[in-house]
């Protein structure tokens, strides 16, 4: 098919090149007969004067006949060079439409990975380049709901066999159908409900489609928000939460529910990895041109390998012990995705095991009208 398609555009190319040559060559054959012979007429009489007529029929033969040969040749020269030229060209231009077509095929074909060469400064050039885009952002698409798939199976396989074994067990008469046993049902009923809205929250995090609502806001004011949210459950273990934040003359253009819901997680995180008698601090400080807000704990810490990690969707450093805590492995993930809507980088510090961990979120300052990327405009 693609050198069907090849033959095709150079036939055409070649076909459209010959065909102006010939309207070309006809125009100009014209033009000649037409004209030529009286100026050629006027030159001998002004060379000759007057000549007999036997002489003056011989000359016009002869004029006529030498310009019919000299546009023959030049005609045929020319066929000749814009065969040869539209060859060239042919082979150039559709080398690049060659290999989109390729490329188009692969990736109907399932096969996201394929790209095609973009060098150059030309519309073909761009195009490739169009192309790439797409077929990078397909391959995303793709490699997230693998991901996502991989996730749910992996992530349901346990609530779902003990669920599964309960109602066996109180089905057949193993266990009772007894209070204690139908609690432990809706544990894991809430457990699979609260990943499902955790998984649609991070995915539409990713795909840049949480649909902010932006609007100018203080540093202070929302960490003071987050602190007085987490109050109470850093109370009923005997965590001290500790606020450090003055800064009234730095706005960050912000979703405020988003940005709670970040912290949220984030202080959630913290308070999970921190033994009782412990203590997680959030605070703010203003750099050139941004915000960075952090919480640090003085909880388990991380090992420099997990470091980045951890912000991936259902990554445990100890799976057995974060399952039990009750966090669903998509909290840093969420955080993270929010984060990077609005323009803004997070990433962790830790001085290894035993050592707490700290979190650092780098909003960028609001200056002027500043919309996040891949998010509409806030007007």
């Amino acid at each position: 098919m693609i050198r069907a398609l090849g033959r095709s555009l150079a036939a055409k190319l070649i076909t459209a090149q010959l065909l102006v040559i010939l309207a070309g060559s006809a125009t100009l054959a014209l033009v000649a007969l037409l004209v030529a012979p009286g100026l050629f007429h006027t030159h001998v009489r002004e060379a000759l004067g007057v000549v007999p007529a036997a002489v003056n029929d011989h000359l016009d033969q002869a004029f006529a006949d030498a310009i019919l040969v000299a546009l023959g040749i030049a005609i045929g020269a020319a066929a000749l060079t814009a065969v040869a030229v539209s060859g060239f060209l042919a082979v150039r231009m559709l080398r690049p439409i060659r290999a989109l077509a390729e490329g188009a095929m692969r990736i109907a074909a399932g096969h996201y990975e394929a790209r095609v060469p973009d060098a150059g400064r030309d519309e073909l050039a761009v195009l490739g380049g169009a192309f790439n885009e797409m077929a990078e952002s397909l391959q995303t698409a793709e490699r997230r709901r693998r991901e996502l798939i991989s996730d749910v199976a992996h992530e349901f396989r346990t609530p779902l066999a003990t669920v599964e074994g309960y109602v066996e067990a109180m089905t057949d008469g193993t266990l009772p159908r007894s209070d204690e046993n139908l609690d432990v049902l809706a544990h894991e009923t809430r457990r699979m409900a609260r990943l499902l809205e955790d998984l649609s929250k991070v995915s539409m995090a990713e795909e840049r489609q949480l649909g902010l609502r932006l609007a100018l806001s203080e540093p202070q004011g929302l960490i003071e928000q987050a602190v007085q949210a987490a109050a109470v459950a850093y109370a009923e273990k005997g965590v001290t939460l500790d606020a450090h934040a003055d800064l009234r003359s730095a706005p960050v253009l912000v979703d405020d529910d988003r940005i709670a819901q970040m912290l949220g997680n984030l202080l959630d995180n913290a308070l999970r990895h921190t033994p009782r008698g412990g203590r997680v601090e959030i605070g703010a400080v203003r750099r050139e041109d941004s915000v960075e807000i952090w919480v640090s704990d003085t909880g388990e810490g991380i090992a420099p390998q997990h470091l980045e990690r951890i912000f991936e969707r259902f990554y445990r450093i100890d799976p057995a012990r974060a399952r039990s805590s009750g966090g669903s492995g998509i909290g840093l993930a969420i955080a993270r995705a929010i984060v990077a809507a609005h323009g803004g980088r997070m990433w962790a510090e830790s001085s290894g095991r035993g050592g707490g961990a700290r979190f650092i979120v780098a909003l960028p300052l609001a200056s002027g009208r500043h919309t996040p990327p891949g998010q509409p405009d806030p007007a």
